[in-house]
């Protein structure tokens, strides 16, 4: 794979005291820096409206830190020669001025890469990039990276990415999905394509079920006016589902170049099946949590959670049954499965292996006679190879075990958080496991026929108390082909 080699680069954080900023990204550029990751005499510039004094703004790096980071990665001296590449610059991003003013701050003799990072709200995008063309700050070694969400539907994606494409080329523009930079994600691919053993089964003669499930045992937590527009279609099929399902599903790429993966994973979502108004209502599922108990603390439900409409029909579960219209995977379910308030924070994906074709022995549970491949994500990132093996002792007494790869225990080193990989990716110029906009346009593409066919369906979205695994329609998508949720 050619990467760029690291270069001296300028990375500019729109949005840079905000929680993203503050939660993610220079926790995770904290870990780049002490790591010694980052090229020689990169300089970040933290941007925002508000004005910052050095001591308030080294405060705010400093609680960043220690408030995200294990007590045990913090050190104060490596935090203090971390603040001598960062400063705080005063920008309003609908002023003209404010973009001459860090156009100062960022002239330099010497050839340096920019790259600038919104941590913004999307609405935003188009008009940033507009001041920075605009104010000359944009050039052939500037590239820009875009959080999601990406747009509510085709329509609107296509006009943030029309706007963007008036101030950065394609290959300048790295659009976010920080699942696709998880340690179990990138295993995903080498367990697939450098294992001789799993390539010849990844089929439809082999696989009888794939699951994608990314739960989540929280609320909106303070979200909810965006949420509330968004759902759980928008906020994590469109983007983080599908990204999962596409790298499950695709074919192997000639190599590691990024438009080679990004090519494949298009041809995957090109050839999901729609779900047609005839089948929306028994391939999908949309649910919303009352009040419940999770953990054993009380919560309420998300029509008393605030800034919710009391009459909000908003979905906070989405479970699909999907099918990829390939040779490869013609007939294979691909059960995706989100959803807020469930029992536990955990997300993973399920490759479910077809039964031996007559078992000899007798079966003493439903989990023996077939083999399962789970990937989690979180809240450990590791692989199991579930297998069917014979309790030590007398007779033949059978029972479902793992294989298992916990990356903690083998590699005995700390995990990269996904923001680490991707923006040290991007700094690198490798746009690997960025998004292209045809991805964004094909998963669009699929998933507004389903929000579309809801808002005209009969049937009211399901509620499902907190603390539950969504409504009972869900459970009943999966048993209906013979199979159950792996929970």
């Amino acid at each position: 794979m050619s990467i760029k080699k690291p270069v001296t680069c300028d990375l500019i954080i729109f949005g840079g005291t905000g929680d993203l900023a503050r939660k993610k990204l220079i926790p995770a550029l904290y870990y780049l820096f002490s790591d010694g990751r980052l090229p020689a005499d990169t300089q970040i510039y933290i941007a925002a409206r508000k004005a910052i004094e050095n001591e308030e703004f080294e405060n705010f790096l400093r609680a960043s830190c220690q408030e995200n980071l294990p007590k045990n990665d913090f050190s104060d001296s490596d935090f203090q020669r971390f603040c001598e590449i960062n400063c705080y610059i005063q920008v309003s991003t609908d002023q003209l001025e404010s973009y001459h003013n860090l156009q100062d701050r960022l002239t330099s003799e010497e050839p340096r890469d920019r790259l600038f990072y919104l941590a913004v709200p999307p609405a935003m995008f188009g008009p940033i990039c507009s001041f920075l063309d605009s104010s000359q700050l944009t050039g052939p070694n500037s590239r820009i990276v875009l959080e999601k969400p990406l747009g509510s539907d085709f329509e609107s994606a296509n006009e943030i990415n029309e706007a963007v494409a008036g101030s950065f080329s394609e290959d300048q523009i790295y659009r976010i999905d920080h699942y696709l930079g998880k340690e179990a994600v990138q295993n995903l691919m080498v367990l697939r394509f450098a294992n001789s053993i799993f390539e010849p089964l990844w089929c439809a003669s082999h696989i009888e079920h794939v699951e994608i499930t990314l739960a989540e045992n929280v609320g909106v937590t303070g979200r909810g006016g965006y949420y509330d527009r968004s759902g759980a279609m928008r906020d994590m099929v469109q983007s983080h589902l599908l990204q999962l399902l596409a790298l499950v599903a695709m074919e192997p790429p000639a190599n590691l170049e990024p438009e080679s993966v990004r090519n494949e994973k298009l041809k995957v979502l090109r050839s999901l099946r729609p779900v047609t108004d005839q089948q929306i209502d028994c391939d999908t599922v949309r649910g919303q949590y009352t009040a419940g108990v999770i953990n054993g603390e009380e919560v309420r439900g998300y029509l008393n959670e605030e800034g919710i409409p009391a009459e909000s029909s908003t979905e906070t579960f989405v479970a699909i049954r999907a099918y990829v219209d390939s040779w490869r995977w013609a007939g294979v379910p691909f059960f995706l499965r989100t959803g807020k308030r469930l029992p536990a924070q955990q997300s993973h994906i399920v490759v479910r292996f077809k039964s031996v074709p007559h078992m000899i022995f007798e079966k003493h549970s439903d989990d023996t006679g077939y083999n399962s491949l789970v990937i989690t994500l979180q809240p450990d990132e590791g692989i199991k190879l579930f297998l069917t093996a014979k309790v030590p002792g007398k007779g033949m007494n059978l029972r479902h075990v793992a294989l298992d790869l916990d990356f903690n225990n083998v590699f005995r080193r700390r995990s990269w958080n996904a923001y680490e990989r991707l923006l040290l990716d991007a700094i690198r110029c490798d746009s690997t496991l960025f998004v292209r906009r045809d991805e964004i346009e094909a998963a669009w593409n699929w998933t507004d026929p389903i929000v579309d066919s809801w808002k005209n369906s009969p049937n009211p979205v399901k509620p499902y108390a907190a603390g539950t695994w969504g409504p009972g329609r869900a459970k009943e998508l999966v048993e209906e082909l013979g199979f159950c949720w792996d929970e």
